[in-house]
């Protein structure tokens, strides 16, 4: 198992292949169909003022977050599949999520030096991983709201990275 720290480098990038495991730990966005399309539509600045936070570097789990806890929700829905290329731009290097998605989108990863990894679909796992939740933006979205999570060793595969997927 390979160690990734958020946020994450290009040199940490250009060392993954798909297939390597790793353990993701430091803080990772959430967000999935409803909010994606909203911080799309976000300058860089206007991210950093009004929600203060820094996309580069930074990791999207495709997911909602509720009292249940976390699981992926798949990857290759319009609007989440859609948004990688214009958050890969803003700096984003990696996503977590499940399923396959389409070789245009792991092209357009491989633009911009990020990747993407699958996360096993188990709840309680990830809960015990999972060491703060912190709501960031918009909380009329409910559970679809911009999340932010700090993590301790989030297991994940490597599913596409440099123009490759495993799919």
């Amino acid at each position: 198992m390979l160690e990734i720290q958020t946020p994450i480098t290009d040199e940490t990038v250009k060392k993954l292949s798909i297939g390597d495991l790793v353990y993701i730990s430091g803080d990772i966005f959430c967000g999935r169909d409803a909010v994606l399309p909203k911080i799309i539509k976000m300058t860089q600045v206007e991210i950093k003022l009004r929600l203060g936070i820094d996309l580069h570097g930074g990791v999207i789990f495709h997911t909602a977050v509720s009292a249940a806890g976390v699981g992926p929700t798949s990857s290759n829905k319009l609007e989440i599949e859609s948004s990688m290329e214009p958050l890969s731009r803003a700096g984003i290097k990696l996503y977590l999520g499940k399923g396959a998605i389409h070789s245009d989108t792991v092209e357009a990863l491989n633009n911009y030096n990020a990747i993407y990894a699958v996360v096993p679909p188990v709840t309680a796992l990830l809960a015990d991983k999972t060491i703060e939740q912190k709501l960031i933006a918009f909380p009329e979205l409910g559970m679809e709201a911009l999340y932010q999570l700090k993590v301790n060793h989030y297991p994940a595969i490597i599913a596409a990275a440099h123009g490759r997927s495993i799919y």
